[in-house]
């Protein structure tokens, strides 16, 4: 499956306050997002945010909101995102899923939108749990639905297609 740029949107997951300190890779969590996002807005694939129960976990994390250009999030208290995120994937076809944790929120998410019919390009590098083995089961139930798996420098240079251009620029600087 060839991923789509002009099919494409991307949902970044819980990335929260309350949430990140208990992430087992936390650092390389928030780094390796925020490389994501940055070179999503470069290549103009809209990104959404958002936040599980916002009162009791606060907001996303700045270093997120920053990359992502928008601090606007979708509230839910429902693990699976998708009656939130529903209207702003509606018009594509694929779907980038990265955030947390791994098993419960971006997994319920993902399997809502394969049963609707969506490609789900799951952005491994970019998710994680509490516990290395929820993680690790996580990926392997998004490979059985049907996901795509990849890394963020994977996924960006295949959305970007071609090298010398602006675009081609920026995203390797990002990367660097």
């Amino acid at each position: 499956m060839k991923i789509n740029r002009e099919q494409i949107a991307a949902v970044a997951i819980d990335y929260q306050e309350r949430l990140i300190p208990a992430m087992r890779e936390k650092e390389a969590l928030v780094k390796n997002t925020s490389i994501l996002m940055e070179g999503l807005r470069v290549l103009d694939i809209p990104i959404c945010l958002t936040q599980q129960y916002t009162k009791g976990l606060g907001n996303t994390v700045p270093e997120i909101t920053e990359a992502a250009g928008t601090s606007e999030f979708f509230d839910k208290i429902s693990y699976s995102a998708y009656e939130h995120i529903e209207s702003f994937v509606k018009e594509k076809s694929q779907v980038i899923l990265c955030g947390m944790e791994s098993h419960i929120c971006v997994l319920q998410t993902l399997i809502d939108l394969r049963e609707r019919g969506f490609e789900v390009i799951l952005v491994v590098d970019c998710i994680d749990s509490r516990k290395e083995q929820d993680k690790k089961y996580a990926i392997e139930r998004a490979k059985a639905e049907g996901a795509v798996l990849t890394t963020y420098e994977a996924l960006l240079f295949e959305l970007l297609g071609k090298a010398g251009t602006d675009e081609a620029k920026k995203i390797q600087k990002l990367i660097k």
